[in-house]
């Protein structure tokens, strides 16, 4: 049975805040598990999105995507992502999430999922470093949304919580 809900969490634990997406991805499994909703959601850590991750989204009814943002100017923000062609969004190697939506239309002939990006506010990418003092202080604000999230994973409840954010 495919979750209904896929999760990415995106960066490399070893870059400082980029380790921020997969952070969060540990946090919210042991947060699933221990409330026994796990099956409901399939979580993805990602240094980077691929077009593979297109494939990644075939029977899903949401999907999130979690990644560190720099020069964010708020600790979380959360926005819906829309369909955008890969050549106007980065190269085929490294995708924004709307790449993967398009890519994930062209492929099926399907409309993608509803999908959300979650962004915490980051500032330091240093190789070996660990997340800085603005990063580990976003991750708690993020936490709380994505507990909230996670806790209601409907299309209009995310959708209305994407309202708070403008």
């Amino acid at each position: 049975m495919i979750a209904p809900v896929a999760v990415f969490g995106i960066g490399n634990r070893s870059r400082g805040d980029d380790a921020l997406g997969p952070l969060l991805l540990d946090r919210m499994r042991d947060w699933l598990e221990a409330r026994g909703v796990a099956d409901g959601f399939e979580l993805f850590e990602e240094y980077q999105l691929q077009l593979e991750n297109a494939l990644d989204l075939e029977g899903r009814e949401l999907a999130l995507f979690i990644d560190a943002r720099r020069d964010s100017g708020s600790p979380v923000t959360l926005e819906a992502v829309s369909a955008l062609e890969p050549a106007s969004a980065g190269s085929s190697h490294v995708l924004v999430p709307g790449a993967v939506l398009c890519v994930y239309r062209r492929v099926t002939g399907r409309a993608s999922p509803p999908a959300f990006a979650l962004g915490v506010r980051a500032e330091s990418f240093d190789l070996g470093e660990g997340p800085s003092a603005v990063a580990r202080a976003a991750i708690e604000k993020a936490w709380e949304l994505l507990e909230s999230l996670a806790g209601d994973p409907r299309t209009e409840s995310w959708q209305a919580r994407v309202s708070t954010f403008r």
